[in-house]
């Protein structure tokens, strides 16, 4: 035979030297919830080994996360208080504002970006203002500029709105710009599906609508044309980078946007996906340590070039990038 392709395959130092994808463990950005109070570590039951932390227990965690390399978080807040217009959520000395601030203090390599989001901030836990029982995309928009500006000028770094409300993006660079923050990028949650993969996520950030559902505002997820309309609206509107969430139902998706557009691409590992394979490990049923590295190698190989994952610091202190 001629074509015989185990041979590159007959050695390790020859199959990573062959490898078509990389683990990029610059690409990694954890995500972390952030709560009011002092002296908080609570574990979050649906997500084992992730926490609500209070801003002082975060900064003794990030300083270890920081140790074993990881270069960058996702901010979530939790409030002490809610309403309807998610006040918490653009006040100078909201949750995320003060986290910000603390963080960029005390870590000067840390790059932070902070969901921008209301869902979090409401009493009715919908993204955005109610009217007539329905989120009303319009009256919302103005909101997420306030938080974006508010975010940014506490330190956040990089601003993501993950609220799916048309024009959102557009509206956030508006206001950034309006401010001289012309130089803070945005990354679009442009294709985010309205997935069952996300019920741990609404526990840890207590964030589970009082009524209804957010299926008029999040994807239908038998859909792709709408995806790469999606996408592609976000990047007219000033988005630096993209998003496709959840991930593994969804790599399809990252495959089509790496195809269609021109600016980075992330995915979000989303939190159900997360909490599958931690409840599957230790049920003794897969190796955890492997299941991580082929779905990280799943997003890269698709396309993305950042990976939301709550993985993160697993991947990175137990060096689980390196494949044996």
């Amino acid at each position: 035979m001629i074509n015989r392709p185990r041979r590159l395959r007959s050695n390790g130092i020859l199959r990573n030297m062959v490898a078509e994808t990389r683990f990029n463990l610059d690409g990694l950005v954890y995500p972390v919830f952030v709560v009011e109070g002092n002296g908080i570590k609570e574990e979050i039951k649906s997500m084992p080994g992730q926490y609500r932390f209070s801003i002082d227990q975060l900064l003794l965690e990030v300083s270890t996360y920081v140790s074993v390399g990881l270069k960058s978080i996702l901010l979530f807040g939790i409030p002490h208080k809610k309403d309807s217009l998610g006040t918490e959520a653009y006040k100078d000395d909201g949750i995320i504002q003060k986290a910000c601030r603390a963080l960029k203090k005390q870590f000067q390599s840390l790059y932070i970006i902070c969901d921008v989001c209301l869902c979090e901030y409401m009493d009715h836990g919908h993204c955005g203002i109610i009217k007539d029982e329905n989120v009303d995309n319009d009256l919302s928009l103005e909101l997420y500029g306030k938080i974006a500006v508010s975010q940014v000028k506490a330190g956040a770094h990089m601003v993501a709105p993950s609220c799916m409300m048309d024009g959102a993006v557009k509206a956030i660079r508006e206001a950034l710009d309006l401010e001289g923050f012309t130089q803070v990028p945005i990354m679009g949650y442009s294709a985010k599906y309205a997935s069952g993969y996300y019920g741990p996520f609404r526990d840890a950030a207590h964030s589970t609508p009082h009524f209804g559902d957010r299926k008029s505002y999040q994807m239908d997820i038998r859909n792709t044309r709408e995806a790469k309309k999606e996408i592609l609206l976000d990047i007219e509107e000033g988005a630096d980078i993209v998003m496709v969430k959840p991930g593994l139902p969804f790599l399809d998706i990252v495959k089509e946007a790496s195809q269609i557009c021109n600016v980075p691409i992330a995915v979000y590992n989303v939190s159900g996906e997360y909490s599958m394979v931690k409840a599957a490990a230790q049920l003794g049923y897969i190796d955890e340590r492997k299941v991580v590295y082929e779905n990280m190698m799943a997003f890269f190989r698709s396309g993305a070039q950042i990976v939301i994952t709550y993985h993160a610091i697993d991947i990175l202190s137990k060096k689980w990038y390196i494949n044996e």
